[in-house]
Formats: C-alpha cells, structure tokens, sequence
C-alpha cells in the first residue's frame, strides 16, 4: 500500500475518499507523516486506529449514535504541512476531534491551531516533552508516552543501590531533556551516575566518547552500565560493542524499540531496558485481541504504533462516550481525569498536562535464531505508580 501512494505529491488532502461527512458523524481527523521518512511509523498508526474504533464500538464503528468518520490527511512529517492541515480538517471537514501527529516538530506546530479552533487534539504518537510541557494548551491531550516516561521508565529498570551508570546521548534537546529526566530518575534508585556523554546525531565515529565512558565506569565496584539515548542514524550500540565494553565488565543498556530495529538488539542478549510496547508484553484481553487481528490481517505483529493509534482511538470513544457530546468544553471536563483501557491496560489523562499516564516493561533481550527480532521479555511492569513523571507545563 505504501509503495503504492508514494509517487503522489499528497498535501493534506483527504485520502478516504469520502464526500462530505453527514452532520451526524462523529468527525475525526488524522494528521500523519503517511508520505516523508516517517511513513512506516504512520501506516502503523492508521492501522492502529481502525483496530481500536473497531475493538471500542464492538465493530459498529458507532459512537453515541454517531458513525464514525475518519479523515485521513498527509502533513509529509513538516510542520508547516501539519498546521495547515490540521486548520482545514477543522475548518473544512467538520472534525470534531483531531489526532496526530508523527513528528515531533510537525505536533508542535499544531497546537496552537487546536488552541485557535478551540477543539481537542489528541497527540499520537509524537514524544517530545513540550507537547505537554511549555507549548501545551488545554485542548491538547496526549496517548503516545513522552521523552521524560521513556528515560524515566528507563532509570527504574536498571537503576537500584550498587550500580553505577554513564550515558550517551545526541547532543540536542531530545538528547539532553532525556537524559536530564533519566538522571532525575535515576538518583531516585540509589544508583550512582558516573559519566555523561554528549555526541553530534551525525557521528560515526564514537571511540572517544566511548573511552571516555569506560575509563569513568571500568575502576567502579558492582554492576557497570552505559545506558544509550539516541534516534535515527547511525546505531551506537553496535559501536560501543564494538569497543568491547565486557573486557570491563561494562554492560550496554537502551529503551524499547519498533521491530525492524529489534534485529540489531540480537547482538545483545540479556541486555536490560525498558518499552513503551511490545506486542508479546501486556497480559490483558484487549492486547490478546489486538495481537490475534492484527496477525490475522496483515500477517504479523502488531509494533509500537500501531498500539498508539489504537489507545488514541480508545480513548476517543471513551471521551465521546462520557461527555454525550462533541463540544469542547464538555470533553475537556470528561477527559480530565478520565482513565480507559488500551492494548497496555487502562490509561489515565492526568488533568495538569492531559498526558496519558500508563504503564511501561521493563524487559531482558532473548535471542531465537527463529524469530527475526531479539525478544524484549517481560521482567517487571512498570505501573504509573512506579514512576514520577514530572509535570512540565507552565499553565
């Protein structure tokens, strides 16, 4: 399907091909990278968020006596794209609520729009910590995890008294703020943080920051580890194991992961973390559907966000459901606060900043030569009770 689209020069308009939606539907808009690097992470997305309007509505795909309509706009992951389609599925759609986006940038974009329009964005699966901290607006709820439960999650998994930590981070906002929270988090553990490395997202070449961490780590008593925050381009874990941090009784740590780059975790069995998802973690009825359509449909697994689209549709029926209503006003009150369930279990909007608190895993890499992906195997869950996860907002 992907291949496809690609050679249209979509810019935000509707991929349904449905006309103009009867007044009674329940209108939903989603703005997503589906052309542009991030298209693999959207059609997840796409398919999460049918999966969970069908899985919530039993599938009728009806809500309140409202049928659901979905708006498919492409934003290409720039923001200037996002904002203008997030405006026009407002304005010229009828969206009663909107979800989106891949990227962080392009999310970020869009906030004000949901803030001008006042009407509910729900952001999915974007990460970055101001969508719910400085930029955030009260028509702004998030599903997807942020930067700070990611690294915080992290801190918890491996962090205890006895262990000392250094990390190596991209020398950037999402570096820094991750590993400023993972730090946080981590003095919380008992656990001691003996070094801090920051590296240019283009490097290739990582012998000097890697010696510097070992020469931090290799002197201390106990167990040693270099826990690795880093997106995109060239993969780090392999460099550092390439240096051969074992000869120091260094271990190598990083969070979760979509499938495609669970290969490169093979090199690592036993290796310790944690994940926002993965499809063979939470134990509860809604994941064991989802797994089984999911396989069932597209022949394989479901990864990390398709789990994302389909929380945020989730929680969209659950929203529309409680407040009887689409005005803003009233699903602002039933949304704060309110908890529903998801393929993780049950998520909560936590009323100062609408992030969805939720459960995280912390897993241990199992090698199968017969699966093409490492295994993240489940340790422990991470509960919402387990972590503090700061409140960045300034409202």
């Amino acid at each position: 399907m992907i291949n496809l689209i690609k050679g249209f020069a979509f810019t935000g308009f509707v991929l349904c091909g449905v006309g103009a939606a009867a007044a009674a539907d329940l209108n939903v808009a989603l703005i997503y990278g589906r052309s542009g690097p991030l298209e693999a992470y959207a059609k997840q997305t796409e398919n999460g968020l049918r999966l969970g309007f069908e899985y919530a509505t039993k599938g009728s795909m009806e809500v309140d006596g409202r049928k659901i309509n979905i708006i498919l706009k492409d934003d290409q992951s720039k923001p200037d794209l996002a904002k203008t389609a997030l405006a026009e599925a407002y304005e010229d759609d009828n969206a009663d609520i909107a979800i989106g986006t891949s990227s962080s940038a392009a999310a970020i974009a869009m906030l004000p729009v949901a803030e001008e329009h006042k009407k509910i964005l729900i952001v999915e699966p974007a990460v970055a910590d101001q969508i719910t901290g400085d930029k955030w607006n009260r028509y702004i709820f998030r599903t997807g995890r942020n930067s700070s439960q990611d690294a915080i999650s992290n801190a918890v998994a491996i962090g205890k008294a006895g262990v000392s930590v250094a990390t190596l981070a991209q020398d950037y906002a999402f570096g820094r703020d991750g590993i400023a929270a993972f730090k946080e988090a981590l003095a919380k553990t008992g656990a001691t943080l003996a070094a801090e490395e920051y590296a240019p997202a283009n490097t290739t070449d990582f012998t000097a920051p890697a010696q510097r961490l070992f020469d931090a780590l290799k002197d201390k008593p106990g167990r040693k580890i270099i826990w690795v925050l880093w997106a995109g381009g060239v993969n780090p874990l392999d460099k550092l194991q390439d240096l051969d941090p074992g000869r120091y009784g260094i271990e190598i740590s990083t969070g979760g992961n979509i499938l495609s780059a669970l290969a490169a975790y093979k090199r690592f069995p036993g290796m310790e973390g944690a994940a926002y998802y993965y499809y063979g973690l939470p134990n509860n009825p809604i994941n064991d559907w989802f797994v089984t359509e999911h396989q069932k449909r597209f022949n394989g697994p479901p990864d990390m966000f398709t789990a994302g689209g389909f929380s945020a549709a989730m929680a969209v029926v659950a929203a529309v459901e409680k407040a009887k209503s689409t005005d803003s006003e009233k699903l602002i009150a039933a949304m704060e606060g309110m908890a529903f369930d998801t393929p993780k279990g049950q998520m909560i909007f936590r009323k100062e900043d609408h992030q969805a608190l939720q459960s995280m895993y912390h897993f241990k890499i199992k090698v199968d030569p017969a699966v093409a992906w490492a295994i993240p195997e489940l340790v422990r869950e991470l509960k919402i009770e387990d972590m503090d996860i700061p409140i960045r907002n300034k409202h």
